[in-house]
């Protein structure tokens, strides 16, 4: 079949495109730009090592065969330097035209930084110090068509690199070695556990009953069962089956999948490890938990043995010695500023919560308000490794009850730098008890909680047969690598964490494409609806043509913020515009860089009218009119108009990835800026996805911002509703908005 053209080949001045005609011309010359395997018998700083002394100027007749990415490439008439880097360091390859083949030097002139090759040759040290090899051989191991970054920095770039971890790895060695650090504390961990007795062991990743943990669950379709099984949230029920068929000590190293938002320190997909020890307690995990915690700091971060002390995000934490154990109720009553307990009247406990921006279900009992106290204002100020004890039983449907106190149970959680690295009990082996606790989840979501566990009836048959007494304890390895790394957020750790979906042109994939098709391929439009996120919307994505000019709205900055104080003077409508226009200027920086002032516009001005109206079906006509007489361009209230298209439908819908995330946000950002106003801080930056969750759920917290108006923004979206909370409050504390008054 005859070739065909792909008609929307790259342009010859594109740098990917010459890259892509030196790989022809290699083709052209006989040369296979991506062979089959290569030699290697030694890495650079192996040979670093080897030959630390060898003196300036002084030349061996060791020969090695090395391979590495081209970092750095100059070429002086009959001399070329080459750096080349390989997973263990750089080192400089020193090509003299007379030492190689021609062939092989002809090969320079179709290199380029980021190539990946090889090189055979004896080790020298220049007169000026510097290690090399002097090849007498080259060869090309794979040619790279996009060029390298020349640096990361920043928030946007921070984003490319989470997307496009290769080319975070290939840039930043201290990338590289985070992982690897990774690797050294997930293979500890194994090797400390076997030490201490522990059997490793697998479980089913699909499970039939949501249990273990509370968490909302990913649901998938089992066509030989035809029946939905939920992604494992946690490996505890299977495990201590385990420990009723007589395996006395366990552990598993797994990934758990649990359907809710991403932020600094949740991804929903993440590793953890949970252990079960048969005739152990709350005493044996803290024991095995100081143990292991303490190895890491000494083989990973190199600490001395008692003086476990490290450093995580500019704060000392002290591992050494033995660790506090503090109940719940003490670190609760240090925070509120008086003492509080399980005896406390629940009206005033619910007094308390008010007080602290909590506001309490109506089912609540006197162990979730103090638990809900704790959680929200207590956990955030512990430092140093504690394990925080005497969960209510309420919030611990799993746990054993404390004989001297049914209403609390035998649970701790490791709190270190207010967040939590494990949670453990002394386990729940009576199957009539367990069973009552199953049948309270199940009623907890008749009053709407999605996160219930359901009732296993397998489970509390096993216990039927008798699991002996057993402490239990789970812990994320994803938060461990962040401590021990020094690392901010969990994204940081994940060589691959879950990101919003990419939008991909026609023209991205076919600049990919090779120049003809031998009519067996797909075209580029089969291409581009098979991609992610569709790029047969790429139009819509980013609201005009990829060639269109910029966006022009036809009034100043300092023009718009006037026309809202003209008609605005309520402190809260003004700020809320300012929210807007910051957080619009954010996103735009993301999908729109080219209109960053007419996005901020639209977010400063979007309720233009609201505050003199106050008329539903008539917002946003009149901001119209007034923008108009104004001056500015009917772009502008084009793209306010559509955050109103719910309550008027002659009005246009969102339709462009601008008009979406004003719609997303609008909503969203007020439930936030509420929030923040009912917490001590009245800040936004000490704010977390769960607090939101919270409040979303409470239809009496800030009646009026609509649920559904936020649910249908993340579905314009594309993203889970958890997803859009972390998303907009990561933008928020992007931009510090006041929410408090104008900024």
């Amino acid at each position: 079949m005859a070739d065909q053209p792909n008609n929307a080949a790259p342009a010859t001045n594109d740098e990917r495109a010459q890259r892509r005609l030196r790989r022809h011309a290699l083709i052209d010359a006989g040369v296979n730009p991506y062979p089959i395997r290569a030699t290697v018998t030694a890495h650079a700083a192996e040979l670093e090592e080897r030959y630390a002394d060898l003196e300036d100027g002084g030349v061996t007749e060791d020969v090695y065969s090395l391979t590495g990415r081209i970092r750095a490439f100059r070429k002086q008439g009959k001399i070329a330097f080459i750096v080349i880097e390989d997973c263990t360091a750089q080192i400089q390859l020193f090509c003299r035209v007379n030492d190689l083949p021609e062939a092989d030097w002809a090969l320079l002139g179709n290199l380029d930084l980021g190539d990946v090759i090889g090189a055979t040759g004896a080790v020298i040290r220049t007169k000026r110090g510097q290690l090399s090899l002097a090849p007498t051989h080259l060869e090309i191991l794979s040619k790279s068509l996009r060029p390298l970054p020349e640096k990361f920095h920043g928030l946007t770039d921070r984003e490319v690199r989470y997307r496009q971890r290769y080319v975070d790895l290939i840039m930043n060695a201290d990338v590289r070695e985070t992982f690897r650090k990774r690797s050294q504390i997930i293979s500890l961990i194994r090797r400390y556990m076997e030490a201490d007795g522990y059997m490793e062991v697998e479980t089913p990743m699909m499970h039939a009953i949501l249990g273990g943990a509370n968490a909302k669950p990913f649901v998938t379709h089992f066509n030989a069962l035809d029946r939905d099984f939920y992604l494992r949230i946690a490996t505890e029920l299977p495990l201590k089956r385990c420990i009723v068929g007589g395996l006395e000590r366990v552990f598993e190293i797994g990934r758990q999948f649990r359907n809710e938002g991403m932020d600094l320190t949740h991804n929903p997909e993440f590793t953890s490890m949970e252990a079960y020890c048969a005739y152990s307690d709350l005493d044996g995990m803290k024991a095995l938990t100081e143990g292991l915690f303490k190895t890491i700091a000494r083989e990973v971060c190199g600490c001395e043995e008692g003086h476990e002390v490290i450093t995580y995000q500019g704060q000392e934490v002290d591992m050494s010695g033995t660790w506090a154990s503090r109940p719940l109720a003490d670190i609760a009553s240090e925070v509120v500023g008086e003492k509080i307990d399980m005896d406390t009247p629940i009206e005033h406990l619910r007094e308390l919560c008010e007080k602290h921006g909590i506001e309490p279900q109506d089912n609540w009992g006197a162990g979730k308000l103090l638990f809900e106290l704790y959680d929200e204002l207590g956990e955030q100020t512990i430092v140093n490794p504690t394990f925080v004890c005497d969960y209510p039983e309420e919030v611990s449907p799993l746990s054993k009850r404390k004989d001297e106190d049914p209403r609390l149970t035998d649970r701790f959680e490791l709190v270190i730098c207010g967040h939590e690295y494990a949670n453990a009990f002394s386990e729940l082996n009576d199957p009539v008890d367990q069973a009552g606790r199953f049948a309270e989840q199940v009623a907890a979501k008749g009053f709407g909680d999605d996160e219930a566990m359901g009732y296993d009836y397998d489970y509390v048959r096993a216990l039927e047969y008798g699991m002996p007494p057993a402490g239990g304890i789970g812990y994320g390895i994803d938060r461990m690598v962040m401590l021990f790394c020094d690392a901010p957020a969990i994204r940081d750790v994940l060589l691959f964490p879950a990101m919003k979906p990419e939008t991909i042109t026609r023209a991205d994939i076919a600049s990919q494409l090779p120049e003809t098709t031998d009519g067996t391929a797909a075209s580029v439009d089969a291409l581009a609806d098979d991609a992610e996120n569709g790029a047969a919307n790429e139009a819509a994505a980013a609201g005009r043509g990829a060639e269109a000019p910029a966006l022009k709205t036809g009034l100043s900055r300092e023009q718009a913020f006037e026309l809202l104080k003209q008609y605005n003077e309520d402190p809260f409508h003004i700020a809320h515009g300012q929210t807007l226009e910051g957080l619009m200027r954010y996103y735009a920086a993301q999908f729109d860089p080219a209109n960053v002032e007419f996005w901020g516009q639209v977010g400063l001005l979007h309720d233009l009218d609201w505050e003199k109206f106050q008329d539903e079906v008539q917002h946003t006509v009149k901001a119209a009119e007034i923008l108009a007489e104004a001056g500015a361009k009917p772009e502008l209230a084009r793209a306010i108009q559509t955050h109103n298209s719910d309550n008027n439908p002659d009005l246009p819908a969102p339709g462009c990835k601008m008009e979406c995330v004003l719609f997303a946000c609008d909503e969203l950002s007020g439930l936030i800026q509420a929030a923040c106003l009912m917490r001590p801080s009245k800040s936004v930056m000490d704010f977390e996805v769960k607090s939101l969750k919270k409040k979303f759920k409470d239809k009496r917290f800030a009646a009026g911002c609509n649920r559904g108006v936020i649910r249908r923004g993340a579905e314009l979206m594309g993203m889970e509703l958890d997803e859009l909370f972390a998303d907009v409050i990561e933008a928020m504390k992007a931009i510090q908005p006041t929410c408090d008054g104008v900024s």
